[in-house]
């Protein structure tokens, strides 16, 4: 049977864990930040379909942030949340964030001289949930004693910038050691067998992002959502030429990136591509905007073998719990004997 429904939600709530307590979301599904490639529409498709949508919004002044924020209030009434890296925010986005008033700070990332804890509270404060994303479990425990509601495990099955170990180890040895603090995994994550395996492991539930690219909703090229679709999980690399190329300092991070003709081009050559960079980086952002696949940074995971069709965001929240439900209340006990 169902769980009794709480109101404003009008499907089963089938899985209960300590993230959708804490937060008052129906399902234990959050979908990850993922800077420009998120958007209004995709957050609130998320989070009207009982999942925690978050905005990307590194990449926007305060200003847009307060725009965008009306434009995601104004499609739903349920909880969402904003990103922010950490090492990159400047007081006035942080500011704007805190001015707006999501349900949740999402958080990653930290330079080493940010006071975690005063960040913390000063969304706390404002009735605002901190979810922190972490690629160790040193990391972890800091965040947890900082404050965070909500660990987030990284590992490096994921794309963009990653942790260092995968997905299946580094959510244990979190949720271990922030017990009871709530943990989401991340990093490979695209269906219900991802979210009941986390779920088994210890995690209270699950942040997606490449699975959210390839949604209607997504600001994603469509070339690049073509790309993710004909993937079979091997054809990406995990390196810092992404970040030498921008010119961006990420705190002791790789990233996961398509293994396209434009990383063939750099790998090997990072001095050079330091001195080139005017000439590199004008032609990459084009190659983004014009959707090349072969010329753009492409970041997605190892779960784009797993994608295979463009599939609305709030389908993605609901086939993810009618899988994981049914392994969790069929073939999981059927394997075990009396």
């Amino acid at each position: 049977m169902c769980a009794p429904l709480r109101p404003a939600f009008d499907n089963c709530w089938v899985i209960k864990t300590a993230f959708t307590e804490l937060l008052a979301v129906q399902h234990p599904i959050a979908q990850a930040g993922m800077g420009g490639a998120t958007s209004p529409e995709l957050v609130a498709a998320v989070s009207n379909a009982g999942g925690l949508g978050i905005l990307g919004a590194s990449d926007h002044e305060a200003a847009a942030i307060h725009e965008l924020a009306h434009v995601i209030r104004s499609r739903t009434k349920r909880p969402y949340g904003i990103n922010l890296l950490l090492h990159g925010a400047d007081d006035d986005q942080m500011q704007a964030v805190l001015d707006v008033r999501p349900s949740v700070l999402s958080t990653a990332w930290p330079r080493d001289d940010q006071d975690l804890g005063a960040i913390f509270a000063s969304a706390h404060e404002r009735g605002i949930k901190v979810l922190h994303m972490v690629p160790t479990v040193a990391d972890a425990a800091k965040a947890a004693a900082a404050g965070a509601d909500v660990i987030i495990a990284q590992g490096t099955d994921g794309g963009g910038h990653i942790g260092l170990l995968g997905t299946a180890v580094i959510v244990p040895m979190v949720a271990r050691e922030v017990a009871p603090t709530p943990v989401l995994a991340a990093g490979g994550i695209a269906d219900g067998r991802g979210l009941a395996a986390m779920l088994a492991l210890g995690a209270a539930g699950v942040l997606v992002g490449t699975r959210f690219l390839v949604t209607p909703e997504s600001s994603l090229h469509a070339a690049f959502k073509k790309l993710i679709i004909d993937s079979d999980g091997s054809d990406t690399i995990v390196t810092d030429l992404a970040d030498i190329m921008l010119g961006t300092d990420w705190p002791g991070a790789v990233e996961r990136i398509a293994r396209n003709r434009v990383v063939e081009r750099w790998l090997g050559r990072t001095n050079e591509l330091r001195r080139r960079r005017d000439e590199a980086v004008p032609a990459m952002r084009e190659a983004r905007r014009a959707g090349d696949v072969d010329e753009a940074i492409v970041y997605y995971g190892q779960s784009a073998a797993l994608i295979h069709e463009v599939m609305p965001a709030g389908e993605v929240v609901a086939e993810m719990i009618r899988e994981a439900e049914s392994i969790l209340r069929e073939r999981l006990p059927s394997l075990v004997s009396d």
